[in-house]
């Protein structure tokens, strides 16, 4: 028996996480007629880091100014739409019972953050001279980007697929 496990009389184990009373209450808070805005938000800045990064690669490959200026422009635009993001999934996440009980919850929110640094720090770094910025340390921030936003990515969907967190479940 763990910790987290209570034992009742007839020897049965009960975890007192997901027996709480709030423990199913996981509908979104934060929507507009019914769709979690939180959903809809996170959409642009996991296209705009893979767009960074695609940017990156190709003004690597072609040498041309054009693929540095759209890095740049995406890098920036990833960062403002991530805030956007992580206010939403952030008011989701201390709003809502259901979701803030969840271990797997926080660990997509402290992912979420710390991409939040490396796409500001990413779009930062460009802001000194987009074309210089790109070879080496842009393409790896870009890189990392990618990586981190496909964990979580990775994470926030196991959340909305498996435990139905931050969803709408209708009338």
């Amino acid at each position: 028996m763990t910790d987290k496990q209570v034992q009742t009389e007839d020897d049965t184990l009960i975890d007192p996480i997901s027996s709480s009373p709030d423990f199913e209450q996981t509908e979104s808070r934060i929507a507009i007629w019914g769709h979690p805005t939180h959903a809809m938000t996170v959409a642009f800045p996991v296209a705009l880091t893979f767009c960074t990064f695609g940017a990156d690669v190709l003004y690597w490959l072609s040498g041309d100014i054009f693929w540095a200026r759209a890095a740049l422009w995406a890098a920036g635009t990833a960062f403002l739409f991530g805030l956007a993001a992580g206010v939403t999934g952030t008011t989701e996440l201390l709003m809502v019972p259901g979701i803030r009980a969840r271990a797997a919850a926080w660990t997509h929110f402290v992912i979420a953050v710390a991409l939040l640094s490396v796409l500001g720090a990413n779009w930062g770094y460009r802001l000194g001279g987009y074309e210089e910025a790109v070879l080496p340390y842009g393409l790896l921030l870009s890189a990392f980007g990618v990586v981190m936003v496909s964990a979580a990515g990775w994470h926030g969907g196991k959340l909305v697929f498996d435990y139905r967190l931050g969803t709408s479940k209708g009338s």
